[in-house]
């Protein structure tokens, strides 16, 4: 008995090590080694932060209120919506529930469209909303920078036709200076019924609810926070446990330490990874699909950069600079940026 135990022992050791070993060697045979990049929308006077690839096709939207796609079949983006008032809303989140497309604009008034439509307006010196995503058709939520002492949330449940912001003894509790960054629409991350909120400025926590916006606790974080353009700038998910932020000071983007946080418990802990080391700065971070929660991809002004071992440590791909990126597939990403959109071939 003792020998089939230790023979059945050895065999499992073996076993794993072979798994292991089978399993490294995949992860560098599929690694990422260049990206090739081709501009598919060119406009100098456009600033493009909010983007989402739908089944419709990929959708942006811009700083001069207009929502653009470009259809599947399609090699050019084509006009979609664009709003009819003198001041045109700086659109910094977009989002998608299935049917409709969202949008919503920066600074008081802030403005929130379902196909075009005004469905939502408010008024307050302090408004500034920074993202938007939905857990389903019918529930979204939309975070802005505190106004009276909490964040603004604001969250609809009848499929986006209306939407109701949530009072101060509901929404999570923040410091004074502490707010989002409306630097790439990606503050916010869904899976399922969960929710995350990425803060940053003077405090740089994870606002977590687990009930679609029902209630909320906080995560305090490693990452670097203590002035306006510090902290968190993206957040992103593989799963319910996996999880990824970065970010960094906008006002110092070469500055490399304390800029990159990783969770493996849901959010609730976090630990800087890869300190010291490249990037700095980065207003987005997406992980690739289908890598096993290992792979990521951020980009930032001053280019894009991977890592194929959850953060640990990072390859610079290309200077070219974006704002925010989304993943068609695992080796197809679309990117956009001052001026531009892009089509991203990872290979």
């Amino acid at each position: 008995m003792k020998n089939i135990v230790a023979v059945t022992v050895l065999f499992l050791i073996i076993s794993c090590v072979k798994s292991k070993e089978n399993k490294e060697v995949l992860v560098e045979e599929s690694a990422i080694s260049g990206v090739t990049i081709e501009v598919v929308l060119q406009d100098s006077t456009l600033n493009i932060r909010a983007l989402e690839i739908t089944e419709k096709g990929v959708v942006i939207a811009t700083s001069n209120g207009q929502t653009l796609i470009k259809e599947p079949n399609s090699k050019e983006f084509k006009k979609m919506f664009e709003t009819d008032t003198i001041r045109k809303p700086n659109f910094r989140a977009l989002a998608y529930n299935g049917e409709s497309i969202f949008t919503i604009s920066i600074e008081s008034p802030a403005l929130l469209y379902k196909d075009g439509e005004l469905v939502y307006t408010e008024l307050h010196e302090k408004a500034f909303y920074d993202a938007m995503e939905f857990w389903n058709e019918n529930e979204g939520i939309a975070i802005g920078d505190q106004t009276d002492g909490c964040m603004s949330i604001v969250i609809t449940r009848d499929g986006g036709s209306t939407w109701k912001k949530l009072p101060c003894n509901i929404s999570p509790k923040v410091t004074v200076g502490e707010g989002a960054f409306a630097a790439s629409d990606t503050n916010i991350k869904i899976i399922g019924n969960h929710t995350w909120i990425a803060t940053g400025g003077v405090a740089s926590r994870i606002l977590y609810s687990p009930n679609k916006g029902k209630s909320w606790q906080v995560y305090e974080t490693p990452i670097v926070q203590g002035a306006e353009s510090t902290g968190m700038y993206s957040v992103d998910f593989y799963d319910e446990n996996i999880g990824f932020a970065i970010g960094g000071d906008y006002s110092a983007p070469e500055v490399n330490q304390q800029n990159k946080i990783k969770t493996i418990d849901g959010g609730k802990t976090w630990e800087l990874v890869a300190k010291a080391q490249n990037p700095g700065y980065r207003s987005c971070v997406q992980f690739i699909p289908n890598s096993n929660g290992t792979a990521l991809v951020a980009v930032g002004f001053n280019g894009i950069d991977y890592s194929k071992d959850f953060g640990s440590t990072w390859k610079h791909l290309s200077d070219k600079g974006f704002y925010t990126i989304r993943f068609l597939n695992d080796s197809i990403a679309y990117a956009a940026g001052k001026g531009r959109v892009s089509k991203l071939t990872f290979n």
